[in-house]
């Protein structure tokens, strides 16, 4: 009997400590997934990283990565990438088969580490950030009714010297947002680009042909 009772203590120990460890590695595994209550920060988002391949970040954030679209001539110079499944309004840009920036678009329940999101105000991220936003014309809608802006986040650490984070504005709110390496966090929408010199180049063919039968 007394073998009996120190074998089922034995094994109540054990099953609790397996129950227990289960209930950690879910909890580790839960915060780590990406999900709209992921934070964005100057180098990344919950445990994805700027530098990570496509494949280190799948496993990391435990989703399938798909890509959406290519924003240059080749694969090489720039592709985009999102979550298969959700969360909707974030991708990830890749240069030389690394991620290199992160993009957050038409999804109002990302924010930064520090709050910022979509439909603040400017003076809100002013506020956010004292002392380190740049404000510099937005290249397509500065005009009036417009008038929007790119606040850029530049950081005072050198540790962070390479990283920004970069809000778009018009009408006074933040319409889009992202964040990662230079040069890459700077660029203007590729895809906008790329669609740009596919078009130029389509006029430009129409033209010499037109001339050359002329």
């Amino acid at each position: 009997m007394r073998k009996l009772n120190s074998s089922t203590k034995f094994l109540t120990l054990l099953i609790g400590t397996i129950v227990i460890f289960a209930v950690f590695v879910t909890s580790v595994n839960a915060q780590i997934q990406l999900t709209e209550r992921s934070k964005l920060a100057l180098n990344g988002i919950s445990p994805i990283r700027v530098g990570m391949t496509v494949d280190e970040a799948s496993r990391a954030a435990g989703v399938r990565f798909v890509k959406t679209q290519s924003g240059g001539r080749t694969e090489e110079f720039c592709s985009y990438f999102e979550p298969q499944g959700g969360p909707k309004g974030i991708s990830f840009m890749v240069t030389k088969s690394r991620i290199a920036r992160i993009d957050i678009n038409n999804n109002l329940r990302f924010t930064t580490i520090k709050g910022a999101k979509i439909g603040d105000t400017e003076d809100r991220i002013f506020s956010l950030y004292p002392g380190q936003i740049k404000a510099t014309p937005h290249p397509y809608v500065s005009r009036p009714p417009y008038n929007g802006k790119y606040l850029t986040f530049v950081p005072k650490d050198a540790a962070d010297k390479n990283y920004r984070i970069i809000f778009e504005t018009s009408k006074n709110r933040v319409d889009s947002f992202r964040s990662g390496q230079l040069p890459e966090v700077e660029y203007i929408n590729t895809s906008d680009s790329f669609r740009f010199s596919r078009a130029s180049e389509t006029i430009a063919g129409y033209m010499l042909d037109y001339f050359s039968k002329v």
